[in-house]
């Protein structure tokens, strides 16, 4: 019985010694409450909400053939490890009855930001939309028994949500790797593209036009073996040169534009045949840019 009783007191020393810490809230009051487009073009969404002492929470779309959405929570100091995150939808103060509703289990890794894509982004901004709290819940990487509490406020959203809704419906329905390599055809003894390759070109042009990181458009034409190598050869020369003059028309500077003319060289197919001959009459765009 001695025996127990020390224990037990040896128990209560050791609780009354080490408290249970509260945790630590982050969350904008409503008079700090902000919502702010960093980015809104025909290439990129981004909306931002800055999270005092604490970082800023950002959700970003960019120009592609399928909707995206992704979420970063943005942090003033990096995780120093990984950690189990719990997300969750809080109710405001003014939703009496209303209770936490659980929307994901994830983890955020040492030395990066936290990540949310897909479906459950998607859902954070529809939380929003309705009042509530979307919210991370983990363990402080510094002192593991303290909780961090991380809060999105709804304060203020809905007027930027719906700039941000307006930009995501006029993104460009496809992205640079879909246009960074691009064939294109010419009509037969002319220096017109076809129809469709017009239409192909009219979105190369589109990008470039909204982005400033294309440093370099390489244009190389070759025609079909028809005509003799001297006439093949101006023609694919006329080519290039409607070419650069069309990318120096959207204002493109002519030091980032480079042609290259081959005429009837370096064929893809057969000459003999309509086919291998429409195939043959191309032009080659590339497009290089920096990578920050």
């Amino acid at each position: 019985m001695k025996k127990i009783f020390v224990t037990s007191a040896l128990l209560v020393s050791f609780l009354i010694a080490t408290p249970v810490l509260a945790n630590k809230n982050y969350v904008a009051k409503p008079e700090q409450s902000k919502w702010t487009m960093l980015e809104n073009s025909p290439l990129e969404c981004r909306l931002s909400h800055n999270i005092p002492n604490y970082g800023s929470a950002q959700f970003s779309s960019y120009a592609n053939k399928k909707m995206n959405l992704d979420f970063e929570l943005k942090m003033n100091r990096p995780m120093g490890e990984t950690r189990a995150v719990n997300l969750v939808s809080m109710p405001a103060r003014w939703m009496p009855g209303d209770g936490a509703e659980s929307m994901l289990n994830l983890k955020f890794f040492k030395q990066f930001d936290g990540y949310v894509g897909g479906p459950t982004a998607w859902s954070m901004l529809a939380e929003l939309e309705s009042g509530r709290f979307p919210t991370f819940t983990y363990a402080d990487w510094q002192s593991p028994k303290q909780m961090i509490e991380v809060a999105l406020s709804p304060v203020l959203f809905q007027e930027q949500y719906n700039v941000f809704s307006m930009c995501i419906a006029n993104l460009l329905p496809y992205s640079f790797e879909d246009i960074s390599f691009t064939i294109l055809h010419f009509d037969k003894n002319s220096d017109e593209l076809n129809k469709a390759s017009k239409k192909r070109l009219s979105q190369i042009a589109d990008f470039i036009k909204y982005t400033k990181d294309v440093d370099l458009v390489l244009v190389a034409t070759y025609t079909d073996s028809s005509g003799g190598k001297n006439v093949n050869q101006q023609v694919s020369e006329r080519r290039a040169l409607k070419l650069q003059n069309y990318f120096e028309s959207i204002g493109l500077p002519a030091d980032r534009i480079r042609v290259h003319s081959y005429g009837e060289r370096r064929p893809i197919a057969d000459n003999a045949t309509p086919i291998g001959k429409n195939k043959n009459r191309r032009v080659v765009i590339s497009l290089g840019r920096t990578i920050i």
